[in-house]
């Protein structure tokens, strides 16, 4: 099942894929970078076990998302404050490349074996200028950014099939210091759980190797759950090793003005205007905005329980996050599966209004409305 391209089979060419740039414009455009009229690709060569043909198709010099991209996140409550606050995390860049294949260690006892199917995928990556200061943080850049790509269609976000993984490059420095520290990557983070987990150790790992007077080696690190803890997989390589040159077998890709036009024509409203929209037009707390807007399928069920009610937005926000989270979290359903339609939830919270039933009362109600008793 795999690709004659990704097992180097001889005289193979590869050919472009254009839903990739769609979707790459796409993203460029949502997030406000400036999209390259003209991207060039090239071959960034490596030996590596899932890579038969030894060379990976990216983009270097002219990716097609060059800079000026930002996203808003929303940080907290804080552990230590209680205050939740806001930060603008800069996009340095987004560039379109190959997926490589898959080394499999666990199922085959004392070898590995090689998975090609995902080979070849085209994905877009990723980078951050160095704005994030915590494992809180980047955790928090992630889910904006995971939030982002599946409102906008452009990856269905799955973590566990590999669809949505992150990389974090992880330094210290002394307080004041303007140089940043030798950097280690740590790759493949695919739950946002670990990443904050391996972030964190990274961190306290690098200072005390610079407490106890030694220095940090730039190298890739993998995380280790079961432990919890890095350990080093390689020294990093820098970018001259691997002898990136043009791409012969593929043309420059250039996206005209009509090809932008059909992209911005295709972008939903954005989760930032509709968070916006949702705290002047609704006067919700920006937390609670951020939340509402995590998906459009739950921003779409704020907006019309809020409707249906008439008013009380600041109520029907509480249920949601609340109430309706929570049980949906207990039974591991997405909003779109809940068993209470908007239009239930608020008739329910028009009876606590008006003083038909009160507070307490109305949560034996959702109890009984989500185990399928009527409305």
């Amino acid at each position: 099942q795999a690709c004659a391209v990704d097992i180097a089979l001889p005289g193979v060419l590869p050919v472009f894929n254009r839903a990739a740039a769609e979707k790459a414009v796409k993203f460029g455009l949502a997030i406000g970078a400036r999209i390259n009229r003209k991207s060039v690709f090239e071959r960034k060569n490596y030996f590596y076990p899932d890579l038969p043909k030894g060379y990976q198709t990216t983009q270097l010099e002219l990716p097609i998302v060059a800079e000026g991209g930002t996203l808003q996140i929303q940080v907290g409550p804080s552990t230590g404050s209680g205050q939740a606050y806001e930060k603008t995390v800069r996009i340095t860049r987004a560039h379109l490349e190959e997926d490589a294949g898959k080394s499999l260690h666990e199922d085959f006892h004392g070898m590995t074996g090689i998975d090609l199917n995902r080979a070849g995928t085209p994905l877009i990556e990723i980078v951050t200028e160095p704005d994030l200061r915590s494992g809180a943080e980047a955790v928090a850049y992630a889910k904006k950014l995971h939030s982002l790509v599946r409102w906008i269609g452009i990856c269905d976000g799955n973590m566990q099939e590999g669809s949505f993984r992150c990389d974090a490059n992880v330094s210290v420095r002394p307080m004041g210091v303007e140089t940043l520290g030798t950097r280690c990557e740590i790759k493949n983070l695919n739950s946002f759980k670990f990443m904050e987990k391996a972030i964190d150790y990274e961190v306290r790992r690098q200072i005390e190797v610079l407490e106890d007077g030694g220095r940090i080696v730039q190298e890739t690190r993998l995380y280790d759950p079961d432990r919890d803890e890095t350990r080093s997989m390689r020294s990093k390589e820098e970018a001259n090793d691997y002898r990136y040159f043009p791409d012969p077998d593929l043309l420059p890709l250039v996206v005209d003005e009509a090809f932008l036009d059909r992209a911005r024509a295709a972008l939903p409203e954005l989760p930032q205007a509709m968070r916006e929209r949702f705290v002047s037009d609704y006067v919700l707390p920006a937390y609670d905005a951020d939340i509402l807007t995590v998906s459009r399928e739950l921003a779409a069920y704020f907006e019309d329980t809020a409707k249906a009610l008439g008013g009380e937005a600041k109520l029907v926000a509480n249920w949601i996050m609340g109430d309706l989270s929570a049980q949906l979290n207990k039974d591991g359903l997405e909003i779109a599966a809940s068993p209470i339609a908007a239009s239930q939830l608020a008739g329910l919270l028009k009876r606590i209004g008006d003083g038909t039933i009160s507070g307490k009362i109305a949560k034996e109600v959702f109890a009984a409305m989500w185990a399928g008793e009527g409305d």
